[in-house]
């Protein structure tokens, strides 16, 4: 039976939210409830330690619960001291809008970035989003209050998906004005013409900055299982195929396990991390990934 951390974290229930914000402090709130239940803390989880009170320390960060329980002034200390600055990098060309049963890629990868960036906004990190879309960058500057959050939350909601992916290149300056290193969070399906987002990618490794690349996968087209349909049509090539012979299922599945695994293997070559997030599943592991980054940006 499912646990009630899979059940928080059910996609299809959270994406029902219509409110995105409202899905993204649920989502996050369920996960670090569990991480906070659980005994078991791998690297980037454990919060905070205490050391004693030093003259000097801001009095702001005592902690009167243990000065009520041991009489003895502590500081809470948090491990990652500074906030660092989050970037969104999402695919919005034309193969997001493939829809599975529920929902679109687009519609997932739009929770995904929400869900990360209020954990991130917790975190007292700066958030920017920055949408590659039909030949153009749209581009939110990273910062960390409160109303800019809310303006993230806006700007993810209003991403319509459509055309081909931006040749980025252009843009890469954009992604060099900080001098010191960020952690790009990269949301997409792949799909590329030209090996744009692979040429994309190359540039911002140049710049030292940290990435995490989210592939996005729908469960029909990992199965090629649409249900009585005998044709697709390619979102961004309008090209048609057919889908019907057993044959051609095996042939693309194939194919497909190819193409996974080629695009993992070229970015774990290039030190970018990845994770396959395949639509009906939660997403709890992106969460804990982008937690261990963090983390290891700190170090």
């Amino acid at each position: 039976p499912p646990t009630t951390m899979s059940r928080l974290l059910d996609p299809k229930v959270l994406m029902a939210i219509k409110d995105l914000a409202l899905a993204a402090k649920t989502t996050v709130d369920g996960f670090m409830a569990g991480i906070h239940r659980s005994n078991v803390k791998g690297p980037g989880m454990e919060f905070s330690q205490y050391r004693s009170y030093q003259p000097g320390d801001d009095l702001r960060s005592l902690d009167w619960k243990m000065f009520a329980r041991s009489d003895r002034y502590y500081i809470r200390e948090s491990e990652i001291e500074t906030s660092i600055s989050v970037r969104f990098l999402i695919d919005a060309s034309g193969s997001m809008n493939h829809k599975d049963e529920h929902y679109t890629k687009l519609e997932y990868a739009r929770y995904l970035a929400a869900s990360l960036g209020y954990l991130a906004m917790q975190q007292g990190d700066a958030i920017g989003l920055y949408v590659f879309k039909d030949g153009s960058l749209y581009s939110l500057p990273a910062r960390r209050d409160h109303q800019h959050l809310a303006r993230f939350m806006y700007q993810l909601e209003n991403i319509h998906a459509e055309g081909n992916f931006t040749d980025a290149i252009k843009y890469k300056d954009i992604f060099a004005a900080s001098s010191k290193r960020e952690l790009l969070l990269f949301i997409s399906d792949f799909y590329q013409k030209d090996n744009e987002i692979i040429q994309l990618l190359d540039s911002l490794v140049t710049l030292r900055h940290e990435i995490t690349v989210f592939q996005v996968m729908a469960q029909n087209e990992m199965e090629l299982n649409y249900k009585g349909y005998a044709t697709l049509q390619d979102l961004e090539t309008k090209k048609i195929i057919r889908i019907d012979a057993p044959e051609t299922r095996k042939q693309y599945q194939l194919q497909l396990e190819a193409f996974i695994a080629n695009v993992r293997m070229q970015l774990l070559d290039k030190n970018i991390s990845y994770r396959l997030m395949k639509m009906d599943q939660p997403i709890d592991q992106a969460l804990r990934d982008f937690l261990n980054q963090r983390h290891k940006l700190r170090l």
